[in-house]
């Protein structure tokens, strides 16, 4: 689905990110951590296509994304990813289903397909009977489901989310911490959540540990903790994970 190699990134003569080999394979829920400054958002934004590498090489999908030019990568992007952030980015002036509406329309598909697919979405969330609310009417929990529900409008073959849980109460993280899983389960979605959660880390598929631009190790959940320069390594995860034998649980 997604494999990084030998990605170096610097802003001036700071190195952010000094070399990284990683592979997500499709369907995977895969967490990224590390303290403040390690490279974790830069090396989501990378994935994201949203940042240039200064080398290195990145494919999703099967596509050398580097190789496009910039008109053939924001098509790409719109397609293929979708983005959830720490703060929802919801329209003020749209409904919650014209805010899920957007990235379908923009991506040309017709209205009435893209409200199809935003009704679908926003049912599953359990906000069907929220559609017509703006964001000022709905809670954070249900601003950040609906901010969930865009970034899958286009089915994309991955979700990179940046803090997706930050803003939000306990009981309303939680919530949101299952939907990833229930839609895995649902779609086969593949998600990379870059997280300073560790509740949320401990229940991914694997988290991938950053310091000082470098992958340093690597924690399944089920397993011990693999060192990057092991014979598993980052970059050994191949085909499509194992369904989890046990999910997080819904909060009462």
């Amino acid at each position: 689905m997604i494999e990084i190699s030998n990605i170096h990134k610097s802003f001036g003569s700071l190195e952010v990110l000094g070399g990284i080999d990683l592979r997500i394979g499709r369907g995977e829920v895969v967490s990224i951590v590390g303290p403040s400054g390690a490279g974790k958002t830069t090396l989501l934004q990378i994935m994201g296509t949203l940042s240039r590498p200064d080398s290195g090489t990145l494919r999703i999908a099967g596509t050398d994304v580097l190789a496009m030019s910039d008109r053939r990568l924001t098509r790409f992007r719109g397609d293929h990813i979708g983005f959830v952030f720490q703060f929802h980015q919801l329209l003020p002036e749209f409904s919650a289903l014209e805010n899920v509406m957007i990235p379908a329309l923009i991506a040309r598909r017709s209205k009435a397909e893209a409200q199809r697919r935003a009704t679908e979405l926003l049912d599953f969330m359990g906000l069907a009977d929220r559609c017509t609310h703006k964001p000022a009417e709905l809670s954070g929990g249900e601003k950040q489901r609906v901010a969930v529900a865009r970034a899958l409008v286009n089915a994309p073959d991955v979700v990179l989310a940046d803090e997706p849980s930050g803003s939000l109460d306990s009981h309303n993280k939680a919530e949101l911490h299952q939907l990833f899983f229930d839609l895995r389960r649902q779609f086969g979605q593949t998600f990379v959540i870059v997280t300073h959660d560790e509740q949320l880390a401990a229940t991914t598929d694997r988290t991938i540990h950053l310091a000082d631009g470098l992958v340093v190790r690597e924690t399944h959940r089920d397993d011990d903790a693999i060192d990057a320069g092991g014979s598993s390594g980052t970059s050994g995860f191949s085909g499509s994970p194992a369904a989890p034998t046990t999910e997080p649980s819904t909060p009462a």
